[in-house]
């Protein structure tokens, strides 16, 4: 079924100078275990293409069920040398959390709801 990372992941994000930091936290083991293999850095890239100009490089802490993403060049300087509106990068990880992924029944059975 086609769902929203939010359904079986939570996020917090922030800037790191000219790039922003997301880390997306596994509600499951079984999510953590997709998350892993379906959202490489690549995929990420590919979601922030209209903000982020650089590498994405993708850190795994698999005793916290955590992937760690780092938009290289998303913050246009960063802090308040940048003009954008969100310069230090705290609406990524919300928008990481609207990318939408085709996850098996399996992996949303053993996955906590979140809760409002």
């Amino acid at each position: 079924m086609k769902v929203p990372i939010h359904r079986i992941a939570m996020a917090r994000s922030g800037d790191k100078g000219e790039g922003s930091n997301i880390g997306l936290m596994a509600r499951s083991e079984a999510a953590y275990s997709f998350l892993h293999e379906e959202l490489t850095a690549a995929r990420v890239r590919s979601f922030f293409s209209a903000i982020n100009f650089g590498d994405v490089i993708r850190y795994e802490a698999p005793n916290l069920r955590v992937l760690n993403f780092l938009l290289t060049d998303s913050l246009g300087g960063g802090g308040s040398a940048s003009i954008k509106t969100d310069a230090q990068g705290k609406t990524h990880g919300l928008a990481l959390l609207r990318l939408e992924l085709d996850v098996p029944d399996e992996v949303l059975a053993a996955t906590p709801e979140p809760t409002s």
